[in-house]
């Protein structure tokens, strides 16, 4: 099933493992794939039926141009659940995935069985800040942020020792539509959780890297402080944890799981 129709729109997904494990959905970063979970999804379909998609606006998933919202975002997964016959399942989300995941806790608990923020916030920063973005996007694509964003994302000993993976998600970066990336901005810029994050009755793990410097660790641990009974687990590396420490990731995941 490399492409499911959700409403008229194309959504690209990956299932691996027993199609009678528990599912656990994997949710990406503004402008990756479901390719940054290369390392980390055979791990995880060790005991799970792991599905990971390209999210709205990124990949080879649909990309209307358009502003998008956080729940149109949370919605798609939900869209995704029904298509698969799924009335609930485990969510793993990194970055935007883990924002996504927040709002999933928050108004569709009930499709929830446990939840997994990593390397995420629950309020992504000043508006200025996304608005500049957008207007750099608009005027020229993605291609001349990618460096900058890659730079962000990687420490220096991770990229002087993977140059090539480094490679492939900087071209993720640069390959993702502008109007994807612009409309996923926007619900970025617009999302704000903090108030809401001790309603969250769904188990959940949050992730946090010491080497972060995109959600630094003090933003995730304000959510795992927030979220009543959450669990805090760090690891070493950049932002995006499930490649640079992938037996790691996996591991506190599947342990936190089980």
């Amino acid at each position: 099933m490399p492409f499911v129709d959700l409403s008229g729109e194309r959504f690209r997904v990956e299932m691996t493992g027993g199609e009678a494990a528990p599912p656990l959905f994997l949710s990406h970063a503004l402008g990756t794939t479901l390719g940054l979970w290369d390392e980390v999804a055979p791990r995880l379909a060790q005991g799970r039926r792991v599905i990971r998609y390209d999210a709205r606006g990124h990949g080879e998933s649909a990309a209307p141009d358009q502003v998008y919202a956080m729940g149109d975002l949370g919605r798609d997964l939900l869209a995704l659940m029904d298509r698969l016959g799924l009335a609930a399942a485990d969510v793993c989300g990194l970055s935007l995935g883990g924002m996504v995941g927040q709002w999933l806790a928050l108004n569709a608990p009930q499709r929830l069985r446990r939840l997994v923020l990593a390397n995420t916030t629950a309020h992504a920063g000043p508006h200025r800040f996304w608005d500049a973005r957008i207007r750099a996007v608009r005027r020229t694509g993605t291609e001349p942020i990618a460096d900058l964003v890659i730079d962000s994302w990687f420490t220096a000993e991770y990229r002087a020792a993977a140059p090539a993976r480094v490679a492939q998600v900087r071209a993720m970066v640069a390959a993702t539509p502008a109007s994807g990336y612009m409309g996923t901005s926007c619900a970025m810029r617009d999302m704000d959780f903090r108030a809401d994050l001790p309603r969250i009755a769904t188990p959940t793990l949050v992730m946090v890297s010491e080497g972060d410097r995109s959600t630094p660790p003090a933003w995730g641990e304000a959510i795992a402080a927030a979220i009543p009974g959450a669990r805090l687990v760090r690891l070493p590396g950049g932002h995006l944890s499930a490649i640079e420490q992938p037996a790691a990731f996996a591991q506190a995941v599947h342990a936190f799981l089980a």
